[in-house]
């Protein structure tokens, strides 16, 4: 199961998701902060005011009425409240800000709790109390529209980030399904440039890479096809005048090195071949059961070299012309190496459908499993034999890949030699949608 976390689209939207949360977060807490700081600033700024206006006004109009809710107390009055406590609260705090901005030894407090909040203050040249009122000191609410607004922001700041992180990996989706398409054989065509310059340069680079590996491919391939093509008519007549030969027992040595020679020719033309298979999708069961029974038809003394066990459904599909060919190299290989009987069987997993044959022979040492695909390696002399250039399981790979799918050679469970052969659930390649000259 894909991780959606695992992927460069997951990442950066995790990313942006974390950090927009983040600066959302700080930026609230520093604006209530700021609110809580700027309101006490007003009160304060406010009340100091009012109380520099009421000593004007004692100073200059003493015959005229105070606004409404200020007045002159009486020092002696008992009304006059009780010194407060210095503890840490918003309101001390505010005292102290009035304090701070009066002069020296200005004696400032609050009125009794539980009434509209009035400010008392007696400069030491005062007469009376001057009560004035002040802003009342609200504590932070809870949740404030500025939560509302702040979670619009954040959500289309969301949505807008998400957007660029999906235009920003989507050059790099393409790039590696092309590299994926690359690494498996088939035929990539140009990767659009787009995206950072670095991305750009990237894919341009790439772009590059495959054109210069397809012309190498393709001058080798010209070249393995041309020889191997100019090779068969020497050895159709050699062949011919072999059968002319009046003694058997050399006409037959001649006959199987002339067919010896022929499949190693036709070797080199299926390895040459690199173009997609445009044959008929066949039900890959059925099909096994017809080369397999062709097998059986041709086995020496009525044995059954070859089995079969077949449980991938009618769903599991191939071009008929590429299972054949990795068939037949698998089965060749399996009948000139290793020993009876040979496995032939399919099945559907999780992973996808299976393809597998196995023979019960000695099995291929393991320090020799890695080389063992290899164009042209051939390995220690007991699986060597005439007719055999070692371009059968290099052919069956890449088939394989060219196909879609994957392949693993080794020793199983100590029976001998086992090609287990993995296809998508939609086995069916889509490579035959794509130009064989791509480039």
């Amino acid at each position: 199961m894909r991780r959606p976390i695992d992927s460069l689209f997951g990442r950066l939207a995790l990313l942006v998701v974390v950090v927009l949360l983040l600066s959302h977060f700080a930026g609230y807490l520093l604006f209530r902060l700021e609110r809580s700081q700027f309101q006490n600033r007003y009160a304060v700024e406010e009340a100091t005011f009012l109380v520099d206006a009421v000593r004007q006004h004692v100073a200059h109009s003493p015959d005229q009425p105070l606004p409404s809710r200020v007045r002159l107390v009486d020092p002696s009055s008992q009304d006059v409240p009780a010194q407060g406590t210095d503890e840490n609260t918003p309101l001390n705090h505010f005292l102290d800000d009035v304090r701070d901005r009066m002069p020296p030894g200005t004696q400032v407090r609050l009125g009794d709790p539980g009434k509209p909040p009035v400010l008392w203050v007696r400069q030491p040249t005062d007469r009376s109390w001057i009560v004035v009122p002040v802003q009342p000191l609200r504590p932070p609410r809870s949740v404030d529209r500025m939560v509302l607004w702040l979670t619009i922001i954040f959500t289309f700041a969301v949505m807008a980030a998400l957007f660029a992180a999906w235009q920003l990996q989507q050059p790099l989706r393409s790039l590696a399904n092309a590299v994926a398409r690359f690494g498996r054989g088939q035929p990539v065509p140009p990767v659009p440039e787009r995206g950072p310059r670095e991305l750009r340069q990237l894919t341009h680079g790439f772009n590059q890479m495959v054109q210069e590996v397809a012309r190498t491919e393709n001058d080798r391939a010209v070249m393995l096809a041309g020889v191997a093509h100019d090779l068969k008519t020497p050895l159709a007549r050699l062949r011919l005048r072999a059968e002319m030969m009046d003694e058997a027992k050399v006409r037959d040595g001649v006959v199987r090195d002339v067919d010896s020679m022929t499949h190693i020719v036709e070797q080199f033309l299926v390895f040459a071949h690199d173009g997609a298979d445009r044959s008929e999708t066949v039900e890959v069961d059925a099909q096994c059961e017809r080369v397999v029974r062709s097998y059986r038809a041709v086995a020496s003394g009525g044995a059954v070299p070859v089995l079969t066990d077949l449980k991938a459904g009618s769903g599991f599909l191939l071009p008929a012309a590429t299972l054949d060919r990795i068939l037949s190299n698998l089965l060749d290989n399996a009948q000139a190496y290793g020993a009876p009987p040979i496995v032939v069987a399919t099945a559907r997993t999780q992973a996808g459908y299976t393809l597998s044959v196995q023979d019960n022979g000695a099995g291929i040492a393991a320090q020799d499993l890695v080389n063992a695909s290899r164009p042209f390696v051939r390995l220690d002399p007991a699986r060597g034999g005439n007719g055999h250039s070692g371009l059968g399981l290099a052919i069956v790979e890449r088939l394989v890949r060219r196909a879609g799918g994957e392949w693993e050679i080794g020793n199983h469970e100590g029976r001998g030699l086992r090609i287990l052969m993995t296809f998508p659930l939609q086995a069916v390649p889509r490579t035959a949608s794509v130009s064989e000259s791509a480039w």
